[in-house]
């Protein structure tokens, strides 16, 4: 059974809420630490993403956890590349562009290079907020095409 504000069973939205948190945890585990293991910002933000679009899915646009996140998307996506700006020109002042300008921590641990940890964590947001604008959009565009089918059915059918 549906929800008749567009989200799914309830059911479905008590697995999502557990999953989403496992999906939050892992895809900040993935930018954390993508410096030591396979990942990164790009992968961390993807699957942070896909938690949203879920969410999204299992609740409604409207309703559930990620209801504030769609409307400050775009303003993640910004805040993000600025992140990552302000981050390389507070190296380009301190140092080089882009270059190691944090001293480095203990070999294989989180804190073994830190400017690549926050590098990682501004190319997470800016990717995961960016996908899932882009998914927002597209489900806007997809609901107002179909609205404006659904009234020219009734006025041809008239």
């Amino acid at each position: 059974m549906a929800d008749p504000q567009g989200g799914m069973s309830t059911i479905v939205q008590v697995v999502t809420r557990w999953v989403l948190l496992l999906t939050l945890v892992f895809g900040l585990g993935v930018a954390f630490f993508g410096h030591l293991t396979p990942g990164g910002g790009f992968a961390g933000g993807v699957v942070l993403a896909c938690g949203a679009v879920m969410a999204t899915l299992a609740f409604g646009a409207r309703t559930g956890p990620v209801a504030k996140v769609r409307k400050a998307a775009s303003s993640l996506d910004a805040v993000g590349a600025l992140a990552f700006l302000a981050i390389g020109l507070l190296g380009y002042t301190a140092a080089h562009f882009l270059q190691r300008w944090l001293e480095l921590g203990e070999a294989f641990t989180l804190g073994s290079t830190r400017f690549v940890v926050l590098l990682n964590l501004a190319v997470m947001l800016k990717v995961g907020a960016g996908l899932f604008a882009g998914f927002a959009a597209i489900v806007a565009f997809a609901r107002a095409t179909s609205d404006a089918d659904e009234k020219s059915d009734g006025k041809e059918q008239a």
